[in-house]
C-alpha cells in the first residue's frame, strides 16, 4: 500500500530552510554525509517524489541542474516528480520526469498514487505543502533528521497543528550531530 512519507532534515528550532530559503546550514553540520547516505534505503522504496516550487527552485539553482541535468538523475533517479506550483515560468530539468501541478492537493492524490504504484510517495517539502497533504488525509509518516543547529527564523518544518494522539514514535537513531526520528501519523 502506498504511503505518503515526509522525510526531511530540520533544525533544533524547527526550520527547514533559513530566511533566504537556503539549506546551506544543513551541509555544515557534522555527520551530514552519513545522514544523507542513510537515505539510500528509503529512496529505493520511493516511487514518486512531491515538492513545492520553492524547494524545487532551490535544488535547481544550488545544483545548477539546468547546466548539469545529469545531477538530477544521480539523486532523483528516474522517479516521477510532481512539483506543486502556481508559477507558469517554472523551468524544467531536461530529461527529468517532472509534472507541474497547481491547485488543491486532494485534486491530485489519485494521479500521484497511480504513479507511485506499490511504492511510497516522498513528500520532499516544503512544510506548508506537507501540511496540505495532512489536511487531505494523505500523510502517513514523518521521518525527521534533526540537526544540531538553530536558525531563529526561516521556513517552518510543518506549519500545522498535529496533536500527540496522532503521532506514534517508532524509531530513534543518532548519526553524527543528527538525531533521526520516525513517527507514524494516525488518521
Amino acid at each position: 500500500m502506498t504511503r505518503f512519507v515526509y522525510a526531511t532534515a530540520t533544525t533544533l528550532d524547527g526550520f527547514l530552510a533559513d530566511a533566504d530559503n537556503s539549506l546551506d546550514w544543513l551541509f555544515a553540520v557534522e555527520g551530514g554525509d552519513e545522514s544523507l547516505a542513510s537515505l539510500d534505503t528509503f529512496v529505493a522504496g520511493v516511487g514518486v517524489m512531491v515538492e513545492g516550487s520553492t524547494t524545487y527552485r532551490w535544488v535547481l539553482e544550488h545544483e545548477h541542474l539546468l547546466d548539469s541535468p545529469e545531477k538530477w538523475q544521480q539523486f532523483y533517479g528516474d522517479k516521477k516528480t510532481f512539483v506543486f506550483s502556481t508559477q507558469a515560468d517554472l523551468p524544467l530539468v531536461p530529461g527529468a520526469d517532472i509534472t507541474v501541478v497547481a491547485g488543491a492537493v486532494a485534486d491530485h492524490l489519485d494521479e500521484i498514487r497511480a504513479a507511485a504504484g506499490e511504492k511510497d510517495v516522498w513528500l520532499v517539502g516544503g512544510g506548508d505543502l506537507v501540511g496540505q497533504f495532512d489536511d487531505a488525509g494523505a500523510l502517513d509518516q514523518l521521518t525527521l533528521s534533526i540537526a544540531a543547529v538553530t536558525l531563529g527564523s526561516g521556513a517552518p518544518l510543518l506549519p500545522r497543528r498535529i496533536e500527540s494522539d496522532r503521532l506514534r514514535l517508532v524509531e530513534v537513531a543518532q548519526t553524527g550531530q543528527f538525531v533521526s526520528l520516525r513517527y507514524d501519523v494516525l488518521r
